[in-house]
C-alpha cells in the first residue's frame, strides 16, 4: 500500500470513530499541527508515529519488505 493510501485510511478511521484531530493527537502523544500536516499530505511521519496513530485507532500496519530484483 502506498504511503498516501495509509494516511487516507487512518484519516477515514478517525472520522468514522468521530474523533477530532485534537483528541487523536492527544491520545497518540503527537502535536495537533503534526497530525494536521500528516492528514493533509504535507507532513512526513515516522514509522513510529504511524504505528501510534494506528494503535489508537484500533488498526494494524503490516510492513512488507520486497526482495531486490
Amino acid at each position: 500500500m502506498h504511503y498516501d493510501k495509509i494516511i487516507e485510511k487512518l484519516k477515514q478511521r478517525r472520522e468514522i470513530l468521530g474523533i477530532t484531530q485534537e483528541h487523536l493527537s492527544e491520545l497518540a502523544g503527537i502535536g495537533k499541527r503534526t497530525l494536521n500536516l500528516i492528514e493533509t499530505g504535507k507532513g512526513n511521519p515516522t514509522l513510529s508515529t504511524l504505528l501510534k496513530l494506528a494503535e489508537v485507532l484500533g488498526m494494524e500496519l503490516d510492513l512488507k519488505v520486497k526482495q531486490p530484483k
